[in-house]
């Protein structure tokens, strides 16, 4: 049978369809944390002059000498992929593939893409943070508060790689600095309820037909990629099926019941949705 088909037709037969995506994902709609491409030279062209910071990941993990640059930074970066974001093809593919059956996403990216798409928050387990939200920075206390609104205004009103020093937040408890939530250093504070929400899909859909989409994750990720072939291999009814360009890999123990497609993320998903009838 071909494999298209057979992939097809475990997507239609699914009860359920887990998501999970990293850096692939990011790269296939233009954002590329680890490049010094064109698109970073445009957006941060001047900190990367002044600070030497080569790439938007270093820069997320940089120490600024002053919050009114750290801001600049962050606005920027805000703005130009969260507030200024337009659903991609590749959103609107993934969703059609969904279709109504139930789903979660489990993802290392941190741009809130799929929210920002129509996905559900509640669906949606962003492992490692995300832009969206910030937390004190001295870690007083573990609540999160938005950023999107703040961070717009800030990128209208910053002049010279500064934001206003009256823009910069401070922690509404103690006064200290604020950072985004995202495990970038070991201050971190790791919030449950995504984690809570995931186990209780597992459970909810153990022992039935689940999909596993794998979107744009390398062989090395430990993060994802390792938890999800465990999944697949304690659950028998599970087909596993990673989209990777370059990079597919598929761990001996559950190749019987996987697929592992080489192509661009972009393409294989309009294909998917082609052959799934979306």
């Amino acid at each position: 049978m071909n494999e298209w088909k057979q992939i097809s037709e475990r997507i239609m037969e699914a009860d359920a369809i887990l998501i999970g995506a990293s850096n692939g994902l990011s790269i296939t709609e233009g954002l590329h944390l680890f490049a010094d491409n064109q698109a970073f030279e445009d957006l941060f062209g001047d900190f990367k002059r002044k600070y030497g910071i080569r790439c938007i990941l270093q820069g997320m993990g940089a120490k600024w000498p002053l919050e009114e640059e750290k801001w600049a930074f962050w606005s920027r970066l805000i703005h130009h992929y969260c507030g200024e974001y337009k659903e991609t093809q590749v959103m609107k593919d993934l969703k059609a593939i969904v279709g109504e059956k139930p789903y979660f996403i489990v993802t290392s990216n941190g741009e809130c893409h799929f929210e920002l798409s129509g996905f559900v928050p509640e669906r949606i387990y962003e492992v490692e943070g995300n832009w969206l939200t910030m937390r004190c920075g001295r870690g007083c206390h573990d609540e999160l508060y938005p950023t999107l609104e703040m961070a717009e205004k800030m990128a209208k009103e910053e002049q010279h790689g500064r934001v206003p020093s009256q823009m910069v937040p401070h922690c509404p408890k103690c006064g200290g600095p604020m950072q985004v939530h995202l495990e970038v250093d070991s201050d971190f504070i790791r919030k449950d309820e995504g984690e809570k929400q995931f186990q209780a899909f597992l459970e909810e859909y153990h022992g039935k037909r689940l999909v596993v989409l794998e979107l744009g994750i390398g062989p090395r990720n430990q993060l994802i990629k390792a938890p999800l072939m465990r999944l697949v291999e304690a659950e028998p009814n599970t087909a596993y099926i990673t989209i990777n360009l370059g990079e597919v890999y598929i761990a001996d123990n559950i190749r019987e019941k996987s697929f592992g497609i080489d192509g661009y993320l972009g393409e294989v998903l309009n294909k998917l949705r082609e052959v799934c009838g979306k």
